[in-house]
């Protein structure tokens, strides 16, 4: 294999010819003085370069993923360039927010490739745990769901978990057209990235921030479903980068919101396949578990730096399955998770968020007084143990008959349909405060005897309560 340097790549190692084609991949040997991860130009025959980089290296040969993919490739005329340096894009706050690029961050939206600002690795720097400073402080969503009962904090990971066909592109939108901090001084930006969604679902992300106002505010990473699987691999960690940048050096606070963490994984576990590599659970790879850490772990807050980055990665269940490697895997790295529910959506409720199985783990930090209201983390304790008593009532209804319930348990049915009704069901763009969601989870508690709000301190229900129970009886 010929090996070219020249002035004109500065510096660069130029080799000529392909050893294999795999998929996705490319195989070169005889390399010498490459590293992982290193950016390659991958040029054919026609001149038209293609972006790589080096996904594992071993003596002298390389493995190269061609981002662009391998289609029209010749072995022996292809030309491969390392160039020396990682994958790094310039991110500057005034170039990126309102923008809209592609996976690999080109712009999609027709203007200028950002060429002022600082350039950055994608893959990000480690923070150290000791420099982690404790996430605290609410985020309202606007979705009584997720602010009353699973409460989003700032510089939490907090994931979504979903099933193919329900609603979770549509709750994505709604959180990134609603959320906002109750200290409204402080700056606010929203990133989303977005791999292997349709052009459809792309046009409605873009066209629901556009028209609600918001798009000044957000940068969009769009890796759509007929691009190369390799980009999103990419995707995210770009995505993350421009947080890490507008969060740490321009001081804001960012919620970083990626979609659908499967398609991710299904093209780490192409390529894996590609790579020949033994496969672990389900077919995806061993290290599943730590890629998916070196990306969710790039939330958090950071001793003397006032920005934060939160997270929240939307994921598709196969089968509806929770014990499935992607979201048991995740439910181990992040703090709690919201999970959809296919039988709310089948009775049209939105946004279809079954609560018992839901958890926010770091939500007892961020409520209370001084943060939202001092009755919260008691009010949500009581929808928990209320609605999880409605269900199992329930379940009795449907053996004995309702007409054989005591009186107390048709409350509690009245209960879990007001609940329902009320509580979960909301508009796509209805945006409740904190205050109307505490409120509705009182008029909903008040249904109940008061000897059952055993979750509940009495000057709480005296001061909350009773005037709730005077406005449903009226």
């Amino acid at each position: 294999m010929e090996t070219v340097t020249g002035p004109a790549m500065k510096g660069a190692l130029e080799y000529i010819g392909l050893d294999r084609i795999s998929g996705p991949l490319v195989v070169i040997s005889g390399v010498r003085g490459v590293g992982f991860g290193e950016v390659v130009e991958v040029v054919p025959s026609d001149g038209q370069s293609r972006q790589g980089r080096i996904l594992s290296i071993s003596e002298d040969v390389a493995v190269v993923e061609v981002f662009e993919g391998t289609s029209g490739l010749a072995q022996p005329t292809t030309r491969v360039r390392f160039l020396g340096r990682p994958f790094e894009i310039i991110v500057s706050r005034e170039e990126v927010l309102g923008r809209i690029f592609d996976g690999l961050g080109r712009p999609l939206d027709g203007g200028p490739v950002p060429l002022r600002g600082e350039r950055r690795n994608i893959n990000g720097l480690p923070i150290n745990p000791v420099a982690r400073v404790y996430p605290q402080d609410f985020i309202q969503t606007g979705i009584s769901a997720i602010d009353g009962m699973n409460t989003l904090v700032r510089g939490q990971k907090l994931p979504i978990f979903s099933g193919s066909g329900l609603p979770h592109n549509d709750l994505a939108a709604q959180i990134v057209r609603q959320a906002r901090l109750l200290t409204e001084d402080e700056g606010f930006a929203v990133i989303f990235g977005a791999m292997g969604v349709r052009h459809d679902e792309a046009e409605t992300f873009r066209r629901s921030f556009e028209e609600s106002g918001v798009l000044k505010n957000v940068a969009m990473f769009l890796n759509l479903a007929d691009d190369p699987t390799v980009e999103r691999l990419i995707t995210p960690r770009i995505a993350l980068t421009v947080a890490e940048y507008l969060a740490f050096e321009e001081k804001m606070h960012v919620l970083v919101i990626l979609t659908d963490m499967t398609n991710y994984c299904e093209a780490l576990r192409e390529v894996a396949t590609s790579k020949g590599e033994v496969p672990s659970r389900k077919g995806y790879p061993g290290y599943l578990y730590s890629d998916l850490a070196s990306i969710y772990e790039r939330a958090g807050r950071i001793i003397d730096r006032q920005g934060s980055i939160t997270q929240i990665a939307i994921l598709t269940m196969p089968d509806d399955d929770i014990t499935h490697p992607i979201p048991d895997l995740t439910g181990y790295i992040t703090e709690g998770q919201i999970v959809l529910d296919r039988s709310l959506a089948q009775r049209g409720i939105y946004p279809p968020i079954n609560v018992l199985p839901s958890l926010s783990r770091l939500m007892s930090d961020g409520i209370g007084e001084g943060r939202t209201r001092k009755d919260h983390g008691d009010l949500a304790s009581q929808l928990y143990a209320a609605y999880a008593r409605a269900r199992q009532v329930q379940r009795l209804a449907s053996i004995i008959g309702e007409e054989d319930l005591s009186a107390t348990d048709k409350l509690y049915l009245t209960f879990a349909r007001e609940f329902h009704e009320r509580f979960l069901r909301q508009g796509a763009d209805e945006n409740r405060t904190i205050t109307r969601t505490l409120e509705l989870g009182w008029e909903l508690v008040m249904l109940l005897p008061e000897q059952e709000l055993t979750r509940l301190k009495p000057e709480e229900i005296e001061r909350y309560g009773r005037i709730k129970r005077l406005a449903v009886s009226h």
